[in-house]
């Protein structure tokens, strides 16, 4: 059946038992393809036949279909014409793992974060207004992405303007870890009251016996309200505005088109309506656990002799919380990704998942660190950048003693440019107050994390995705001197100033050049703020020529840092040659590809010095 949709009006002729046998083969293709080019995979299962009746129902690209996030829209890239090309999911030059309008118009809007598609969905629907025309629009979102504030947010304005806009909420009780929170408790509730409208009709059928029941169940809304109030499902999405449909069976084909067809027709209003789906549906290993199978690589399943920064992550802060009783662990749904899950196990009452709020989980910490405690606030550097405000006036504006632990710091790889976390360098390092530090390996990661929680300073500690350089963890930590870089090699003709991942690379390029009678002086910078300036400025005095490498970009970056102290110094007379991440959002593809590609590995070091200083070269 599979191969014969090449769009989604392919869909619309077919029978609910080809529709049935559709949604086998879709699974089967997902399973077969994703393993191969890694991806999201339980999340994808569990929206086939939600995504089969959205594209029987709806006219894409003429209705505008909004996902959230985006990690559960790979059968909605395979019905949308996208079938032949799915074995190029998430390589470089392939699909992407998330919505692209540049691959197809079927893709309305790119998104990568979650929380994004109610206020998307919204403004499309008030310029088809605006605009006097008259499609419909569709938001999906999951319930795990209904934590965060913008979408509550985009529920409030939307049931306040009265909109016409359809939201489908998602709900497998998942994030990528289990939902948390009030709104996944009433969520419950509603999964436990799924005879709402039995209820209702039998509480009716039973005054309509009494002596003015009829009139009595016209004129009393109070009745129906404490029902509601009692049942809860919809009472909660009424007072926002929206009519609530639900819940739904969202592994249903005919149920849900009946539901979809109902609200496209009749509805003139806000409607949302609540589908419960199982992620990891129709895999075994998938639906027993949906957390392991959200995302799979390749290699997930082959397992690693080295650990990776985020487990080193996780040990090093249970060996902090061992041993201090006022360092707190906080992550915005990623206890399992940031490697905190090892140390929520030892001390529940001391690790606070938040939910998909990063504003929340920053000035959480803020306020924790007020009170005298030592906040850890673990998060990827991509999602720290949507608590921003809360960075600059929560945190650094009260100089509060704030650990950011910035996990996926640089290129992270397939996810592409909606999770590289290429910025972080560059948008912290105009804050006050604020120290930004880099390991170049996972022992220093360690002896970082040990300073920074003694630092009496916001401090931000960026690291890699992936595993570290193969460097055996210590038993007992250091302090090391904040401001201060570590010199690892030393030659009079380059100096290479480079800055966590970039360290080691710098190093081989060094040892290569050495080779060719060039001789090169290694920095490992380790801070971006404050500089070790004094190292700094002796290398540039002595060498006249400097070379900056970082995994962030050149714009604000290490790099630039670098030239300001130069310029602040008065130091003319120095060539810099900064190496760094380009002006531009990076796409998907393997990490060691980009790096290679911009130059950030040994042999693009090497190269730069010897392009950057012709003379050299003998």
């Amino acid at each position: 059946m599979l191969e014969k949709i090449d769009c989604p009006n392919d869909l619309k002729g077919l029978t609910y038992q080809e529709l049935e046998q559709l949604a086998v083969e879709i699974r089967e293709e997902l399973i077969n393809r994703v393993f191969i080019t890694g991806g999201h995979i339980a999340s994808n299962l569990g929206t086939v036949e939600l995504t089969i009746a959205l594209h029987r129902v709806f006219n894409s690209p003429q209705d505008k279909i909004v996902w959230d996030v985006g990690h559960q829209s790979y059968v909605h890239k395979l019905l949308t014409g996208r079938r032949a090309r799915f074995d190029s999911l998430r390589q470089y030059g392939g699909l992407s793992g998330f919505p692209d309008p540049r691959e197809s118009a079927h893709d309305v809007f790119s998104a990568g974060h979650a929380g994004t598609s109610i206020s998307a969905a919204l403004g499309i629907a008030l310029a088809r207004d605006l605009s006097g025309e008259n499609y419909h629009v569709v938001a999906v979102i999951g319930d795990g992405a209904l934590t965060t504030g913008m979408a509550f947010e985009a529920l409030n304005h939307t049931g306040h303007l009265g909109t016409r806009l359809i939201v489908i909420l998602s709900d497998n009780r998942m994030s990528i870890s289990p939902s948390i929170g009030a709104v996944s408790r009433l969520l419950n509730l509603v999964r436990l009251h799924p005879r709402y409208e039995p209820t209702k009709d039998w509480v009716k059928r039973t005054m309509m016996r009494l002596p003015f029941g009829k009139l009595a169940w016209a004129l009393n809304k109070e009745i129906k309200k404490r029902l509601e109030r009692a049942l809860i499902p919809g009472f909660f999405w009424e007072e926002l505005g929206f009519t609530y449909l639900g819940p739904i069976d969202g592994h249903n084909i005919k149920e849900l088109e009946a539901i979809l067809a109902k609200v496209r027709d009749y509805t003139t209003e806000p409607t949302l309506i609540h589908v419960l789906t199982k992620k990891g549906k129709g895999y075994p290993p998938a639906e027993a656990d949906a957390t392991r199978f959200h995302g799979v690589t390749p290699n997930n399943f082959k397992g690693s002799s080295v650990p990776s920064y985020s487990e080193i992550f996780g040990q090093t802060v249970l060996h902090l919380m061992r041993e201090n009783e006022k360092v707190v662990a906080i992550t915005a749904a990623m206890v399992d990704g940031t490697g905190l899950a090892v140390v929520a196990r030892e001390f529940p009452t001391r690790v606070f998942d938040v939910g998909i709020c990063e504003q929340h989980a920053v000035t959480l910490a803020a306020g924790l660190a007020t009170q005298g405690f030592i906040p850890i606030v673990a998060i990827y550097s991509t999602f720290l950048q949507r608590a921003y405000d809360q960075v600059i006036h929560d945190v650094c504006l009260q100089n509060l003693p704030v650990v950011f632990a910035i996990d996926r710091a640089g290129i992270v790889g397939e996810d592409g440019k909606t999770h590289q976390g290429a910025f972080d360098i560059s948008y912290l390092r105009s804050l006050p107050n604020i120290i930004i530090a880099a390991p170049k390996d996972e022992a220093e990661l360690q002896h970082l994390l040990f300073t920074a929680i003694s630092a009496n300073c916001p401090i931000a500690v960026r690291y890699p995705r992936g595993s570290g350089q193969g460097v055996t963890p210590k038993s007992k930590l250091q302090q090391l001197p904040i401001g201060k870089g570590e010199m690892l090699r030393y030659g009079n003709d380059v100096a290479i100033l480079a800055i966590g991942s970039t360290v080691y690379p710098a190093v081989a390029a060094a040892e290569q050049l050495a080779t060719e009678n060039i001789k090169c002086s290694v920095l490992n910078a380790r801070f971006a703020k404050p500089l070790d300036s004094e190292t700094i400025l002796d290398l540039a005095t002595r060498t006249k020529r400097l070379v900056t490498v970082e995994e962030n970009t050149l714009v604000g970056g290490f790099g630039s840092a670098v030239v300001e102290l130069l310029q602040i110094s008065k130091v003319t007379d120095v060539k810099v040659e900064r190496i760094g991440l380009p002006d531009q959002f990076i796409d998907h593809g393997p990490q060691d590809l980009f790096r290679s590609m911009f130059g950030l590995d040994s042999r693009g070091i090497a190269r730069r010095v010897k392009s950057a200083f012709p003379h050299l070269v003998v």
